[in-house]
């Protein structure tokens, strides 16, 4: 996620916008979540989303992306990767569940497979993230330009990971 907020923020940036961001880290070095949040726009003053603010929710697990729900509003487009990480000693939730959950606060939730695209297409699952945010951008869902995330792409990402990574951005666009 902080290498997604990353490659926004350069790219929002890069077409003039006032960025803010915050990443919010909790206990991810042990296998806990990492949240982040990106505002641009013309005056950005405070980098964390409001409550019921959110216009896009980009999850990397399903479970995960229940989180969004404290941001999200009848309006907020979520795009979620359809992966679910056991917890352990946990049941985890079914794909139905989340799929409730989201459904009670915003009528806009799209379900990606990501993670089995990239596994399939590219031969890893670990670029699934730069694989929701091309597609957030090429269907016009983040009002950032393609060229700026491919852009930020290059600039962000280290060059034993590129070809993948633009590989990936490609892949998104079909």
């Amino acid at each position: 996620m902080i290498t997604l907020l990353q490659i926004i923020a350069e790219a929002a940036m890069s077409e003039g916008y006032s960025v803010r961001t915050s990443e919010l880290h909790g206990l991810s070095q042990r296998g806990g979540s990492v949240e982040v949040h990106v505002r641009f726009g013309r005056k950005i003053y405070s980098p964390l989303i409001s409550q019921g603010k959110a216009d896009l929710v980009l999850g990397l697990e399903m479970q995960e992306s229940l989180r969004g729900i404290y941001v999200a509003n009848p309006t907020t487009k979520f795009l979620v990767n359809k992966f679910i990480i056991p917890i352990p000693l946990k049941k985890p939730l079914s794909e139905n569940e989340v799929l409730v959950g989201l459904k009670k606060i915003s009528k806009d939730v799209n379900l990606i497979p990501a993670a089995d695209i990239c596994r399939e297409k590219l031969g890893a699952d670990v670029v699934s993230g730069i694989y929701l945010l091309s597609l957030a951008v090429f269907k016009k869902i983040i009002p950032l330009k393609p060229s700026s995330i491919l852009s930020a792409i290059k600039k962000i990402i280290p060059e034993k990971y590129l070809e993948l990574n633009l590989k990936t951005f490609n892949l998104a666009r079909t």
